[in-house]
């Protein structure tokens, strides 16, 4: 009966072995998945945006998704990122400029800051479009941003059209890259 029970557990043994390969080898493809993702730069021009939901400092909520049939200006700054300032005045004047028409819309997305300072900061600029935090960083993940300022346009279908990654040198710069979007 011993010898028995002696063969059995080593039968037990490597399948408990196999199991413990096949748990490894399935954690380190997710990993390697995950490493590939985040070295695979920015999202992609002329892919489908990847959509995201954003809650705004005043508690409003927008999903990309939801907004289709408009173009949208996905803005990621801070309030410590120089070269945001230096676009945060072009970027409001934009937004007054399509606002009226209701086929644009802006969005801020507030990237590793406090709310404290990213609402001075919105204040200081006098932003009035809507502009909230990116909880967790799980926005600026899914566009794989590599730093701040980063400008994504997407189109009425939902489609990326327009990447910037540095900040917009003037109003006229920003509407080059919505009008083309507005005439189809």
């Amino acid at each position: 009966m011993e010898f028995q029970q002696g063969v059995t557990a080593k039968k037990k043994r490597p399948l408990g072995r196999v199991g413990i390969w096949v748990g490894l080898i399935a954690l380190l493809a997710l990993l390697g998945a995950a490493l590939l993702r985040s070295q695979s730069g920015p999202a992609t021009i002329g892919q489908a945006a990847p959509d995201f939901k954003l809650t705004t400092y005043d508690g409003e909520q927008y999903q990309l998704s939801e907004l289709e049939g408009k173009v949208v200006v996905l803005n990621f700054w801070a309030s410590w990122c120089k070269p945001c300032e230096q676009e945060a005045t072009d970027l409001e004047a934009a937004w007054r400029y399509y606002q009226p028409q209701q086929q644009v819309i802006f969005l801020g997305v507030d990237w590793t800051d406090t709310e404290k300072k990213g609402l001075q900061y919105l204040e200081e600029f006098n932003i009035t479009y809507p502009n909230g935090p990116d909880l967790g960083t799980r926005i600026s993940q899914s566009y794989r941003i590599s730093g701040v300022p980063e400008t994504y346009i997407i189109d009425r279908s939902g489609i990326l059209t327009y990447r910037k990654l540095s900040p917009f040198l003037s109003v006229e710069e920003i509407k080059s890259a919505v009008d083309p979007l507005l005439v189809k």
